[in-house]
């Protein structure tokens, strides 16, 4: 069975942060994800789920200077000490928020980086990873690395589903996963099916949005519900999470998810 969530940073951007999260409630989502909790009180947010009976199901750590172009700091050679508080903030949310899931985003590489530097970005992004794994443990949650594709952010580190499998393998946490993007994935590499397959051992989350244009998943090349049938039947059971920019009005665009619990 496939369970959206709704990704509140890209959704219903017509109302207040805080109000998106009963809008999505009243639209049939039962899941809620986004970027950043941290501009807001852990409070507030737990009320903002417990009102609208909703689960939080995944957000990101802190993922440094976001405003100056920033895009995670895990992999950064440099800024290991502002990675392990982040990953302590990040926690300190999860628990308020009962959230399992929590994704270290990797950074950018620097223009015309060498192999040296990148490299050194491994070993960095490896310890980091195997730190925060170990912290995230602790506390019954699972860490994330997601693939993203170097059109949408140029230089960023991991872009490719056969490179997490390698972090994976090197960090050697059996609570470090993958999150899926298939969006991402669809625009770095292709062979959707084929990478599902590869990854399923390692999922811990999956993503969806059109391509080209990270629009509505029902516009585009992909036809998702051949691949959501697919996820399902491979036995997935995870949460999959609606991160797309809707072309207009959000709930205009939710035809698309009736099949799927949606109200449009």
């Amino acid at each position: 069975m496939i369970k959206l969530a709704a990704n509140l940073s890209m959704l219903f951007t017509e109302h207040d942060f805080l109000e998106r999260f009963a809008v999505a409630a009243k639209a049939g989502f039962r899941g809620v994800e986004y970027l950043f909790p941290y501009a807001y009180a852990p409070h507030e947010l737990r009320s903002a789920l417990d009102d609208n009976g909703l689960q939080q199901v995944l957000f990101n750590l802190p993922p440094g200077d976001w405003e100056a172009g920033e895009r995670g700091l895990a992999s950064l050679p440099g800024r290991e000490a502002e990675f392990r508080d982040s990953v302590q903030e990040a926690l300190r949310y999860a628990e308020a928020l009962d959230c399992p899931r929590l994704h270290a985003m990797a950074g950018l590489l620097p223009a015309e980086a060498d192999e040296a530097t990148r490299e050194a970005h491994m070993t960095t992004y490896v310890d980091n990873l195997r730190f925060a794994a170990g912290e995230l443990a602790k506390a019954g949650r699972t860490l994330l690395i997601e693939p993203i594709n170097t059109h949408d952010m140029p230089g960023f580190f991991l872009n490719r589903q056969a490179q997490a499998r390698e972090v994976l393998a090197r960090v050697g946490a059996d609570n470090l996963r993958v999150q899926f993007d298939l969006y991402h994935c669809q625009m770095s590499e292709g062979n959707l099916f084929a990478n599902l397959e590869a990854q399923l051992p390692y999922l811990g989350h999956v993503q969806i949005a059109g391509v080209p244009g990270r629009h509505e998943p029902d516009v585009g090349e992909v036809n998702y519900p051949a691949v959501l049938e697919r996820l399902a039947a491979l036995g997935y059971d995870g949460w999959v999470g609606c991160e797309y920019k809707p072309a207009a009005e959000t709930a205009a665009g939710l035809g698309w998810g009736i099949a799927y619990g949606l109200q449009a």
